[in-house]
């Protein structure tokens, strides 16, 4: 693709005198990180949080780059002859550099205009919050292929075209791979793509460019103060999505139970009039919702309830399980009526979902207990999976008990780490404080921290994920339910910086397994 279509409509401070005359010039691909530089490359230096790429442009040069995107003022002429002289510069290939006044929003107009804005030809809906989207995703997803539509994903436990399924490395990944993405999901035939869109990624800029039909709304919680610093800081950056994003005549889809979604939803009704034409839905239990709940019956086997909207009442029923299902079903029930999608394909979609890994997924070997292993790693996240199981336990014919097990992550927000420990010695009947992923903490630090929330002495201590999943699991009786809590679908455990194998689900199966074959059991 020609330069001057690759940077076409991205706002510079300055370029170098002589750029405008390499307009023809070819550039092959665009990368961020100089180690996946190749031949007429195009280099865009951005500020990471442990990296700066301006400290990597003589190693992109090296590795073939033939454009040269910076924020931070570079001597380009003096890093060039630097190069030259001590023949560490390729050929004699052109080299120009464009200085931006933000390279993090230069990198996603860049790479929207590289991957040939792919938005434009798909229906892409966006989901933010800070729990709920995953599953949201899934149940969206369900819905609109039973409506006979192709459909892509774009979140936390994989990325999906079609059938084909790929790791996660981001919830949101960076701009080049979120429009390489977008264009391969066009390419394989999807229709629609549903993204999760991280607070972190409306932040950097990571989805800018890209046209989202409908966005959803589904909570804000503590969570991620570590990099937003204050929860106005946090809710501004999901605001994004919706006053930024959304494309002319789209839908915002809002929680108003939640008091940021009811802030939300209050700024963007101004937004609803002619000429912009927003679609501002909400959704939620209360009789004023758009979107409403009614008749809610929670049991082991699901839920079941009615969604009233616009005048029409659909008898839902779900494999899912608890309170929070609820309004992840609702906010997929919202985006999918802005949508225009009929009746029949959002009551099929959500009766025939299949599990979701790791959100209140069963660890099922017929045993006499409950053995649930799920995400939730905030506090909002953990009472509500409490919560669930307490119902639960209050509709089953023996008085069972509550055992959680859990750990806070380390180099994240450390103060959630008090509240989680009262959130979880305050609900549960016992409690295992372990490790989570420490990464490059002291797990017994972060124990420490935790523990200094604690409104009781019901719980050990055990540090070890795996020792402390097997107690729990040896500890329950009949009628009981242990959660598993904090880290879901992922298979590894982060400690001192390396990724080890590790999956609770499989933990909690092999310790169950074991406990059966157990003549004591």
């Amino acid at each position: 693709m020609k330069l001057k279509e690759v940077i076409r409509d991205c706002d510079f401070v300055r370029t170098s005198k002589d750029v405008e005359l390499a307009e023809d010039l070819n550039i092959s691909g665009v990368a961020y990180d100089s180690r996946a530089v190749k031949e007429e490359y195009l280099f865009v230096a951005i500020k990471g949080e442990k990296f700066d790429g301006h400290n990597f442009i003589q190693n992109a040069i090296m590795q073939g780059a033939c454009v040269i995107v910076h924020e931070q003022n570079t001597d380009a002429q003096s890093l060039v002859a630097g190069l030259r002289s001590s023949e560490r510069l390729p050929g004699l290939q052109p080299l120009f550099f464009i200085q931006a006044e933000n390279s993090r929003k230069a990198l996603a107009c860049i790479a929207n205009n590289f991957y040939e804005r792919p938005s434009e030809r798909l229906v892409l809906t966006g989901i933010t919050g800070t729990n709920g989207k995953t599953t949201t995703t899934y149940i969206l997803k369900s819905i609109l292929e039973q409506w006979g539509h192709t459909v892509g994903l774009i979140g936390t436990i994989q990325y999906m075209i079609k059938d084909e399924v790929y790791s996660s490395v981001h919830t949101t990944p960076e701009p080049p791979e979120f429009q390489r993405l977008l264009r391969d999901m066009l390419e394989a035939g999807c229709t629609d793509v549903i993204s999760e869109v991280s607070s972190h990624a409306l932040e950097q800029y990571r989805v800018d460019g890209a046209v989202f039909h409908a966005a959803v709304f589904t909570n804000l919680t503590r969570d991620h103060l570590d990099f937003h610093k204050t929860m106005d800081g946090y809710f501004l950056a999901k605001k994004r999505l919706f006053t930024d994003l959304v494309d002319c005549g789209g839908a915002a889809v809002i929680n108003t139970d939640d008091a940021f979604g009811r802030a939300l939803y209050n700024d963007l009704l101004p937004l609803s009039q002619p000429p912009l034409r927003l679609n501002v839905l909400s959704y939620g239990l209360q009789p004023e919702a758009d979107v409403l709940a009614c008749d809610i019956d929670n049991s082991f086997q699901g839920l079941r309830f009615r969604a009233v909207f616009q005048g029409k009442s659909l008898d839902i029923s779900s494999p899912l399980i608890g309170m929070t299902n609820v309004y992840n079903i609702l906010a997929a029930i919202g985006a999918a009526v802005s949508l225009n999608v009929p009746e029949e394909s959002i009551i099929k979609g959500i009766r025939t979902l299949k599990p979701v890994p790791g959100r209140f997924e069963k660890a099922d070997l017929g045993q006499t207990f409950l053995c649930v292993v799920d995400y939730a790693h905030t506090e909002d996240a953990l009472e509500r999976l409490i919560s669930t199981a307490r119902e639960l336990l209050q509709k089953a014919p023996v008085n069972g008990k509550i055992i959680t097990v859990f750990g806070c992550g380390g180099d994240r927000d450390r103060g959630k780490r008090p509240s989680m420990g009262a959130v979880a010695t305050g609900h549960s009947d016992f409690v295992f404080i372990t490790s989570d992923n420490p990464r490059s903490e002291e797990p017994g630090d972060i124990i420490r921290d935790v523990e200094a929330g604690t409104v009781g002495k019901n719980y050990l201590v055990v540090p070890d994920r795996r020792d402390a999943i097997c107690k729990a699991i040896n500890m329950a009786e009949v009628g009981d339910i242990v959660l598993i809590a904090g880290k879901g679908h992922e298979d590894y455990q982060e400690i001192r910086g390396e990724r080890l194998p590790f999956s609770d689900r499989e933990v909690a199966t092999e310790a169950i397994r074991k406990r059966m074959q157990n003549a004591s059991y």
